[in-house]
């Protein structure tokens, strides 16, 4: 069973049998190449699942018909049946080994950073929104050299290049948050204080994505978007230099043919009017 296991999850990574199953409840559409060896994993991991379920429902059924009672005299008592026990002693170590090794192989990839990656971003959470520094280095210690600030009114857009290294930092000014792209099939804390968590990813596809806190954080949680967009790395270059020249991420992103304003989603209604707080002047403009 081991040996199958092997075999099963290697035969899996050059067909896509999660898509006859929608991705066995797995979310599909992975753009990095972590997330398609964690969907990989998924897929492999339910797929033997099943395989060990029907072996053992056979038994089960295969029991109840073999040694249904046929009469009233009792059969034959044994005090053990050493195969079974051998096969329900092995079998589970064997297939929890097959497992524990590809999760391992995958985690490691997964949590792999490179000493000098082509983008730093510096994630910040707060109650309730983001800001996005552009750093010069990996570390607490290095520069921001362009910065992307969410408010009321405006959804952050963080601006990434494709085929390139990009590590995320993460940090909170207040209480846990957790960064999220769904299409990352990844996400990582946010947390106050001296804890920095980080991961890095190389995205291969372009595209606007719409970004989330997974963390309970008060109020607003469910509001606290934002919205990745991948770009060339030749547009992001040129939406850097923008943004170092004065220029607001709406107006850097037109320079670079890009819409202005997010299009996976959009600001939520803060009821903060004349009614409620008798002056509007707790409104942003993001930048």
């Amino acid at each position: 069973m081991g040996l199958g296991g092997v075999a099963l999850l290697t035969l899996l990574t050059g067909c896509d049998v999660g898509a006859a199953f929608d991705g066995f409840g797995w979310p599909q559409g992975g753009i990095t190449p972590q997330a398609n060896q964690m969907y990989d994993l998924w897929i492999g991991s339910v797929i033997a699942a099943l395989a060990v379920g029907v072996f053992v429902w056979g038994l089960i059924f295969w029991c109840i018909i073999r040694y249904r009672k046929r009469g009233d005299q009792l059969p034959a008592q044994t005090r053990f049946n050493m195969p079974m026990e051998f096969l329900y002693t092995i079998a589970p170590i064997l297939v929890v080994s097959v497992l524990f090794y590809y999760t391992a192989v995958v985690q490691t990839d997964v949590d792999r950073v490179s000493a000098e990656p082509d983008v730093v971003v510096e994630v910040v959470g707060f109650k309730w929104n983001w800001q996005f520094n552009y750093r010069d280095a990996v570390g607490e210690d290095a520069n921001t050299i362009a910065s992307t600030v969410g408010s009321s009114d405006v959804i952050p857009v963080l601006v990434v290049p494709s085929e390139r290294t990009v590590r995320f930092e993460e940090t909170s000014t207040d209480v846990i948050h957790s960064f999220w792209v769904p299409e990352l099939l990844f996400k990582r804390d946010v947390f106050p204080g001296s804890i920095r968590n980080y991961f890095e990813v190389t995205i291969t596809q372009n595209g606007a994505y719409v970004g989330r806190c997974a963390e309970l954080c008060g109020t607003y949680h469910s509001m606290m978007n934002f919205e990745m967009r991948v770009v060339d790395p030749e547009q992001y270059d040129r939406f850097i230099a923008e943004k170092q020249a004065g220029a607001s991420t709406q107006e850097a992103l037109r320079s670079i043919g890009e819409e202005p304003y997010a299009v996976t989603t959009f600001p939520f209604d803060t009821r903060r009017d004349v009614q409620n707080f008798g002056n509007t002047s707790a409104q942003g403009a993001g930048s």
